[in-house]
């Protein structure tokens, strides 16, 4: 066997040493051109964060008769944040999203899967179905808040389908009570978004590779089994991403509970975002509201960092 030789030239040589070169100044081109975009997104981003928190440490306010940028002449120590700590109000309004939150997720959850089962087989009028079952989703918050404060007045139609079951008139004043009106207020959102869940659980599932189920049948796993040892596991990223989506979502959980009761009975559903709404434009304090918010904002953030890892292991996990 003849050994093969081969002749570099050394224009090709230089044209190599030349290629870092090239790439550091493509980088550097790339750079410019995408500048203002970088420019932009970051004094979108950026700046109203630092604003918020430059204002969380003062009492300025809009009738304070001085502009924002003179908001440090009104600098109180970080008085805000120890308030914010000591009011029973902002926890209670804590809890209670956290009461909400914890009802309405796994709800939406579980009925998001069983369906997102059930329509990932065919069967006749899947698709008018299919419509139907979205629809409360477009529906605008607003609009679906007014829809249940009609439907859950004394002399509306739930109280009229309780008393056709039970057969005696029916009567509960369900936005009047501070426990019912929660419940409401729960159901409410349970109806408009657990389609969301549905959609995005359904996306995962019809992932799901066939060729495993398909092997796993013929070794005599019933339904159950596939379910659970192939089924889950292949979803578990989009099941995080959609828990973390509704829990986020929930935290800011606002038009449709202020419409049905406007944070009331007193302050019986009045979660975080009615809180800050209130503070906001009744009692027009900005510097404490921009502390709350910037509280929300770490704990939300924690949550989606969480997600995130979680997501991570998951595909470490899947690959």
């Amino acid at each position: 066997m003849s050994a093969v030789t081969v002749t570099v030239s050394e224009d090709d040589m230089n044209a190599v040493r030349a290629k870092p070169a090239l790439r550091d100044e493509g980088a550097r081109l790339g750079f410019r051109l995408t500048l203002p975009a970088q420019i932009l997104v970051l004094f979108i981003s950026v700046f109203p964060l630092l604003m918020q928190l430059y204002i969380s440490v003062t009492d300025w306010s809009p009738l304070s008769g001085l502009g924002w940028w003179n908001a440090w002449e009104m600098w109180n120590s970080f008085a805000n944040y120890t308030d914010l700590a000591a009011d029973a109000r902002f926890w209670s309004a804590l809890k209670r999203t956290a009461i909400v939150m914890i009802v309405c997720v796994p709800a939406e959850f579980l009925l998001g899967l069983a369906l997102a089962t059930l329509f990932a087989d065919d069967f006749p009028g899947k698709r008018i179905f299919y419509s139907i079952l979205l629809m409360p989703m477009m529906v605008v918050p607003a609009v679906a808040g007014y829809m249940f404060f009609m439907l859950f007045q004394s002399g509306g139609p739930v109280n009229d389908i309780l008393s056709a079951i039970t057969g005696t008139r029916v009567t509960i004043a369900w936005l009047s009570d501070p426990t019912l009106a929660l419940i409401a207020v729960m159901i409410a959102d349970i109806w408009q978004w657990t389609p969301l869940m549905f959609l995005i659980l359904l996306a995962g599932l019809v992932g799901v590779p066939e060729d495993q189920i398909k092997a796993a049948t013929l070794l005599g796993a019933n339904p159950w089994q596939r379910f659970v040892t192939i089924v889950l596991p292949k979803m578990k990223t989009i099941i995080i991403i959609a828990l973390a989506i509704r829990v986020i979502e929930n935290f800011k959980i606002f038009d449709t509970l202020y419409i049905m009761t406007g944070g009331g009975p007193g302050v019986a559903t009045e979660t975080i975002s009615v809180y800050i709404y209130k503070v906001t434009t009744q009692d027009l304090i900005w510097g404490y509201v921009a502390a709350i918010a910037l509280a929300i904002l770490i704990v939300l953030s924690i949550v989606a960092v969480f997600a995130m890892k979680r997501m991570a292991r998951a595909r470490q996990v899947a690959a």
